[in-house]
């Protein structure tokens, strides 16, 4: 993906495990390349995640942390996966996601999306 360019929707091949040949499609809501990105460099994958209340977000979690786990395992430990959050998501998931390596951005604070490198 060329410097500047972005897709939404973005089915992104990754291995399924460590030592295996299996490979398959993962669906990421934003693909973004920033800027200031070299030839061949990975863009920053972001995914929208909205909540009408707190019983419904942690059901979902672990798809986050599957993703971030074959994201890395195909394209290696610097790849960058961000979560858009709107609505309402307590500590419970914060928790989780940020333990799995995963940061996110709050749609109020969307400005700090250029501190992200986007």
């Amino acid at each position: 993906m060329k410097p500047g360019n972005f897709a939404f929707h973005l089915n992104v091949n990754v291995k399924v495990a460590a030592g295996s040949d299996s490979r398959v499609n993962i669906p990421v809501d934003v693909a973004i390349q920033p800027l200031s990105a070299a030839q061949g460099d990975v863009p920053i994958f972001l995914e929208a995640k909205s909540a009408g209340d707190f019983a419904n977000v942690n059901k979902r979690r672990k798809e986050e942390a599957q993703k971030i786990s074959q994201l890395k395992l195909t394209y290696g430990d610097d790849v960058r996966f961000l979560l858009f959050l709107c609505g309402y998501f307590d500590s419970g998931y914060l928790g989780y996601e940020a333990a799995e390596g995963i940061d996110w951005i709050w749609e109020h604070r969307i400005s700090d999306m250029e501190h992200m490198g986007l």
